[in-house]
């Protein structure tokens, strides 16, 4: 057999299910993975103890009272998903004494599932970039090639994913941060659409924009973590109708014949590396040969105008972070600890109106509608998860002087990402090529999962990824 831990999370849950490894024997592998790979700072808070502790109350339970990923490792963002009692700090240096007094929805459904929580995950502060390199614990590496960005803001993520530390972890992603990480990394990154999970009980983040969900290695993975998670708690402000089957069954139906749009060219101005875009074209052709009716087009939308949406609600809502951390804290932050980025956005959300906040949300579900026209006449819109391949640490964690100027650099980047979030569409990253020695991430996206998840389940057979992996460091041979 395989080392467990190379087998996706459904595999993992199998082998624990049928007796052929005990709980404890597969966290204490992934324990073991994670102390050899800490070069790579995927982990911020490590809970080893815990986590074997809970895999032998797991291994004790008779079959029955199990969950259904029962023994199975994961990890948690750092951000978006409290534990109480756990610090919580989410990239930020004012934070780091932070202990959530709060257990997120999510995080009971992870552990009501079996799941076994084994730590915290690098993230930037308070998921503003699109990178992984906050002040207060350092950047995560990128598995593939230490010298460029394993992206963000899920980058701690992505790469334990990526080198098998674990079989999954915990995401969010508000302009594409899971979609991202998942393409600088290699593996898969489902942003689910608006209202599928909940942040109970806490707020939905940044006026819908965000949603939580994870990285995996495998679609049926994606699709199992999803039914564990999705659903509507009580009181929340958005929520999406659960289809009639689960989403797990999603991966084992065919799609059928379906309108596929390959995207001539980015929502946003910036222009898409050729080697980048000849991995969609690949994909894309691939597509037809499945029986895919796939055409040329494009999203009409006023960028300019969706792009000061989105600056204006990160930038309210830092300064409403501000705010909560001068009551925590009993004094304003100091200028040194928080990001000039965060400075940045929170200065100027201080200095707008209440006015300019609702019409920035207004503006933004306008330029929804407008671009939803697009599934008029597709079922799918397929186009490259990022415009570039082998960012640089610093490209999209610094200060720009305006958060105007910050999102167009990201954007110039990132392409289609930050619409789907606007939009509220599901979108899914798929490790489906490879340019200069680095992962490419190919992006389906759709108003609801279920047709992603099938049709991303097809492309995982017609253009198979799982035995693909960084090379080789100490922490794979164990």
């Amino acid at each position: 057999m395989s080392h467990p831990l190379d087998l996706d999370l459904c595999g993992q849950a199998a082998l624990v299910r049928d007796g052929e490894v005990s709980a404890v024997e597969m966290v204490a592998a992934a324990i073991e993975r994670l102390e050899a790979g800490a070069d790579l700072n995927v982990l911020v808070d490590e809970q080893f103890d815990a986590a074997l502790e809970a895999a032998q109350a797991i291994d004790a339970t008779p079959g029955d009272r199990r969950g259904p990923l029962a023994g199975v490792p994961f990890l948690l963002k750092d951000l978006g998903e409290p534990q109480a009692g756990r610090p919580e700090r989410m990239g930020s240096i004012a934070l780091r004494d932070h202990i959530a007094d709060h257990t997120a929805s999510s995080v009971a459904s992870y552990t009501a599932a079996g799941l076994v929580i084994c730590g915290r995950t690098n993230t930037p502060e308070f998921g503003n970039h699109c990178a992984t390199e906050p002040a207060l614990t350092g950047a995560t590496l990128n598995p593939w090639n230490r010298a460029v960005s394993p992206g963000g803001s899920s980058g701690g993520s992505a790469a334990a994913v990526a080198v098998r530390m674990v079989a999954a972890a915990s995401g969010g992603d508000a302009t594409g941060s899971i979609r991202m990480p998942a393409s600088c990394c290699g593996v898969v990154g489902l942003k689910p659409r608006r209202g599928r999970t909940s942040w109970a009980p806490d707020s939905p983040a940044l006026d819908g924009l965000a949603v939580k969900h994870a990285l995996t290695r495998s679609v049926r993975d994606t699709a199992a973590l999803l039914d564990v998670v999705a659903g509507e708690r009580l009181g929340d402000p958005y929520a999406a109708p659960l289809p009639t089957e689960r989403f797990l069954d999603a991966v084992g139906s065919e799609p059928g014949s379906l309108r596929i749009l390959a995207a001539e060219r980015s929502p946003f101005p910036g222009e898409i590396d050729p080697d980048v875009q000849a991995v969609s074209d690949r994909v894309a052709a691939v597509l037809a040969g499945l029986g895919h009716h796939v055409g040329p087009g494009t999203v009409d939308i006023d960028a300019g105008a969706l792009r000061r949406s989105i600056s204006v609600i990160h930038a309210v809502d830092n300064a409403a972070t501000v705010g909560w951390l001068t009551e925590w804290l009993g004094r304003r932050p100091r200028e040194d600890e928080l990001d000039p980025v965060t400075w940045d956005m929170a200065r100027e959300g201080q200095m707008l109106s209440g006015v300019e906040h609702l019409e920035a949300v207004g503006s933004m579900y306008e330029q929804s509608r407008r671009a939803a026209r697009i599934f008029d006449t597709a079922d799918v819109v397929l186009c490259p998860t990022l415009n570039v391949v082998g960012i640089a640490p610093g490209t999209l964690s610094s200060s720009r002087a305006s958060v105007d100027a910050f999102f167009d650099v990201e954007f110039s980047v990132t392409g289609w990402t930050a619409l789907a979030n606007a939009a509220g569409w599901a979108a899914i990253s798929l490790p489906l090529g490879e340019v200069r020695g680095l992962p490419v991430g190919v992006q389906l996206i759709a108003p609801d999962e279920p047709v992603l998840l099938s049709l991303a389940a097809q492309l995982e057979v017609a253009l198979p990824w799982a035995d693909r992996r960084p090379p080789v460091t100490d922490h794979h041979r164990n």
